[in-house]
């Protein structure tokens, strides 16, 4: 469908719907961008999930109607506002529905209106907003989009102009923020607009069609960066998303080739079979993508798709019944079961699985507050990357809530450790939030590809260690990296070393490992704890 001079809310529904599927092409390309070089990239994911419920929600809107559709799509981009990225687009599709706000249609000095609020609503958003990021790349979108409006151009020659200066502006990125150039990459959420602007003007345009067969490029940077190769594939291990089962019938099919591309597509893969005959399962976020790769194999019979939204919804609510009878109540974002067993033994009223790689929605933390029955509710994010979406929270219930900026599970556990059930809310908000900012946390895993960062030279594969959330040692070895670790920490003030081992490392490597440390270390007592965390072979607490 062409659009000229005005876009009524049909179009702009349909036209946002083409940009969500044009960027799950893109999302795993996106999510390798990640600065750090650890598996928990999933900004493209985040802003994939957040266009999508964007979507899902304006389709419930039966009027053609531009102002009812954009607040459908600002609610929506809300509620489905995952991670840093996600938190930042619902923030910039409440922009545009303000101004869309009670407009039959659009025209291209609305839309360039619409994208100069959208700027401003999206730095309130954020109490530390960073140059070089998708904020950049946005206030540029922006001005172009206000040129385009002043020399009285067409709505998709404004969104063309608009996607070029966001394509100039990824590229400068790392220009102006040193751990993109340190990291060899551009902005990832940046990347994510222009993605989803290339999407619109796709639409615009009325190739649909050829959309299917290509997806978007990645930015290369303007200028010099780091001393590496990006690598364009990422893990989309994000088990928010679809339980995708079929069965593939061909001709000298390969199942450990098949398993083999199909890896990093998604989580719980299975993949058995002969050579004619395969049966795959998969959570994935796109299936659409698993199933374009198994039709250029064969033929697809017995195709199932369930949304696991669902079963994660039936998991929130068996929480409630387990939850104490309390006047606060404790709602703990965690990854990993034996995690989530232990912030359930410390009185955490709701557990929402959440951390690296599957960072939980706005809604999904609303529905664990809604659901615990007390009127006083802390939040712990335990995850810099949540705490976005959990501060939405306060403005969605009645409830009184209060957010701790929790950004690691051991920070948690020290403000869980400090609540006191005889305490008001005020007094134990005081005491949780100084307890938190008391523990200091290593998180040791293994880097998904070559990279320089921190005066660090790491390759794929290596153990890095992350003090505080700081980049700051690479070894070998998981139990060499703790060790570099330990040695350029203060230990003089730590009395209890609690040693979280994750759901790649065994009980009997962690319990060796924890002797070490209590001979080298004989004045701090060492605990060994089962946290169950993916992809992060420790997290050790200090305090």
């Amino acid at each position: 469908m062409s659009v000229q001079n005005t876009m009524s809310g049909y179009e702009m529904r349909d036209m946002l719907a083409a940009a969500a599927a044009w960027l799950e092409k893109s999302s795993a390309d996106i999510d390798a961008l990640n600065v750090f070089p650890v598996p928990d990239g999933d900004c493209g994911t985040n802003m994939l999930l957040t266009l999508r419920s964007a979507v899902e929600e304006s389709a419930k809107v039966t009027a053609d109607n531009i102002g009812a559709i954009s607040a459908a799509v600002s609610k929506g981009a809300l509620m489905g506002a995952r991670g840093n990225s996600g938190v930042i687009s619902s923030q910039i599709w409440r922009g545009v529905a303000s101004v869309f706000k009670d407009k039959e249609t659009a025209t291209s000095v609305d839309w360039a209106n619409a994208w100069t609020q959208a700027v401003e609503t999206a730095y309130k958003g954020l109490s530390n907003p960073v140059e070089g990021t998708i904020l950049t790349v946005l206030t540029d979108v922006a001005a172009a989009a206000r040129t385009s409006a002043a020399d009285d151009e067409s709505i998709p020659k404004l969104i063309e102009n608009a996607m070029a200066a966001a394509s100039d502006s990824v590229a400068r990125t790392p220009s102006l923020l040193p751990t993109l150039r340190d990291a060899g990459v551009v902005d990832a959420g940046g990347q994510g607009l222009f993605t989803i602007l290339e999407g619109m003007l796709h639409y615009l345009r009325g190739e649909t069609e050829q959309m299917q067969f290509k997806k978007s490029r990645v930015i290369a940077s303007s200028g010099p960066v780091g001393a590496r190769t990006i690598q364009l594939s990422s893990a989309d291990e994000d088990p928010f998303g679809y339980c995708t089962e079929f069965l593939l019938k061909g001709e000298n099919l390969d199942t450990e080739k098949i398993r083999a591309r199909l890896k990093r597509k998604g989580e719980s893969l299975i993949v058995v079979g002969d050579d004619t005959t395969v049966r795959v399962h998969i959570h994935a976020v796109a299936p659409g993508r698993v199933l374009n790769f198994a039709t250029k194999l064969g033929t697809v019979h017995k195709v199932s798709i369930r949304n696991m939204d669902e079963q994660y919804e039936d998991f929130l609510a068996l929480q409630k019944d387990r939850q104490p009878t309390m006047d606060i109540a404790i709602v703990a974002i965690v990854a990993g079961d034996g995690f989530a067993d232990v912030f359930s033994s410390l009185g955490a009223a709701a557990i929402v699985p959440g951390g690296q790689t599957m960072n939980p929605s706005t809604k999904d933390i609303l529905q664990a507050v809604e659901r615990v029955g007390s009127h006083k509710v802390v939040i712990l994010p335990n995850n810099k990357n949540i705490v976005p979406a959990a501060e939405q929270v306060r403005h969605l219930t009645g409830k009184t809530i209060s957010v701790i900026a929790t950004e690691t599970l051991p920070q948690g556990v020290a403000a869980l450790l400090a609540f006191d059930y005889e305490a008001d809310f005020e007094t134990n908000v005081r005491r949780m939030t100084e307890a938190s900012t008391h523990a200091r946390t290593i998180e040791i895993t293994h880097a998904v590809r070559d990279t320089k960062i921190n005066g660090l030279v790491i390759k794929k594969n290596q153990a890095i260690g992350l003090l505080d959330g700081c980049l700051a040692a690479v070894n070998d070895t998981s139990d060499k990296v703790l060790a570099d670790l330990l040695a350029k920490s203060d230990l003089s003030h730590v009395e209890v070393m609690t040693l979280y081992y994750g759901g790649d490392a065994s009980e009997e490597a962690a319990n060796a490992l924890a002797a070490d440390l209590m001979a080298r270390y004989p004045a701090v007592q060492v605990e060994v704890v089962s946290g169950g965390q993916p992809h992060y072979d420790y997290v050790v607490s200090l305090e």
